[in-house]
């Protein structure tokens, strides 16, 4: 009969579940991978994927017992490390859903919601155009494939029961304010286009008052927008490759901050 001593059981516990715990949280957190579209049984699968190609590469884990309260506060760490992970790609993505927001209560389109299938809330259709398209961008540049290799570099960074440094995660957390002011930014010139048209409406109120600015007003700005949003698609790969790039090093950052 197979005997099992605790340590040998505490042994196998850190040198997988640990790392486990890690990996499946940040699947949970980060976009795509952990939205509503996917299955829980296929992330739970494709973190013990992970995980099997990732343990034998791994430092030493630290020796705990398995039902002992140090092992569970290592689990809790490495629940938090993964999600922290995934919530900064989330603020990445998200940053254009609030770019396109704004736009759609610029142009007068923010009426038209639909049902967003990855979080399953209603959003503007120029906020869900937005995130599919920086979905596909994220994926057509390998941005997933970066994310696995911070995650992996995470375990020497940032080994399993290191400890965390409070000071330096709450400052980083600071950082993540960028996503208002990227949204800004993506959405700045067009704002300033709709702003000169709503104007040139006003110009035109006051000069001709018996002029219906709503029967007019509200289609035509509806088509400029669209236009406007046209013509702002042209410079659309250079703003996500700039954002891309800041929430990439910021997750960089925040998995060497043990």
């Amino acid at each position: 009969m197979l005997e099992l001593s605790d340590a040998q059981i505490g042994g196998w516990v850190s040198s997988f579940l640990l790392p486990l715990f890690r990996i499946a949280a940040l699947l949970m957190a980060m976009p795509i991978v952990g939205t509503q579209l996917v299955p829980m049984r296929v992330r739970l699968y494709l973190a013990l994927a992970i995980c099997l190609v990732l343990a034998p590469t791994l430092p030493p884990m630290p020796q705990v017992d398995a039902l002992s309260l140090p092992a569970f506060m290592l689990i809790a760490q490495e629940v938090l490390v993964g999600v922290m992970l995934g919530f900064t790609l989330q603020l990445f993505f998200h940053a254009f859903v609030i770019a396109g927001q704004i736009l759609s209560m610029q142009m007068g389109l923010g009426f038209a919601s639909m049902v967003d299938p990855t979080n399953g809330v209603s959003v503007p259709v120029i906020g869900q155009f937005f995130l599919m398209l920086v979905t596909l961008l994220f994926l057509a540049m390998n941005g997933h494939l970066v994310v696995f290799e911070v995650l992996a570099e995470s375990f020497v960074t940032l080994p399993v029961g290191a400890g965390l440094l409070t000071e330096h995660y709450w400052e980083m957390a600071t950082k993540l304010g960028w996503v208002i002011g990227a949204a800004l930014i993506l959405v700045l010139p067009a704002i300033t286009a709709l702003l000169v048209v709503n104007v040139a409406f006003g110009v035109m109120t006051r000069a001709a008052p018996q002029l219906n600015i709503f029967s007019i007003g509200f289609p035509l700005t509806l088509v400029l927008g669209f236009a406007i949003v046209w013509v702002g698609m042209a410079d659309i790969l250079t703003q996500y490759q700039v954002l891309a790039s800041e929430a990439l090093m910021l997750l960089r950052e925040m998995a060497r901050a043990g």
